[in-house]
């Protein structure tokens, strides 16, 4: 994750709940709805404040995330809310936000 003060403005969660519902394949789009992308940037943005990797300011400075610690974050959060998401659905939901800030530049490839 690449990210300063600018880069956290310029991060829209609406845009970003746009930009992965878009993306999310056709045959997903009937059990993954616009609450279930919001329940997990919600859980991605939580993930991201008990790590430390956002201050209380909002911002963040450049840092590397452990994605699988990630995935294997919001799986729990799902399973324990009683979330119905498979494996799969949290990675394309995970694939969609990193591509969405890839193209705002906060996230680079390592």
């Amino acid at each position: 994750m690449n990210t300063n003060e600018d880069d956290l403005l310029e991060y829209n969660d609406d845009e970003a709940l746009k930009f992965i519902l878009k993306s999310l394949p056709a045959e997903v789009k009937d059990r993954i709805d616009e609450e279930t992308v919001q329940y997990v940037l919600d859980v991605i943005y939580d993930f991201y404040n008990e790590k430390g990797y956002i201050d209380e300011e909002d911002t963040a400075e450049e840092t590397s995330i452990d994605e699988e610690e990630m995935y294997e974050y919001i799986l729990e959060n799902a399973l324990k809310d009683e979330i119905n998401l498979t494996e799969d659905d949290i990675q394309l939901i995970l694939d969609a936000e990193f591509d969405y800030g890839k193209s705002l530049g906060i996230y680079k490839e390592e």
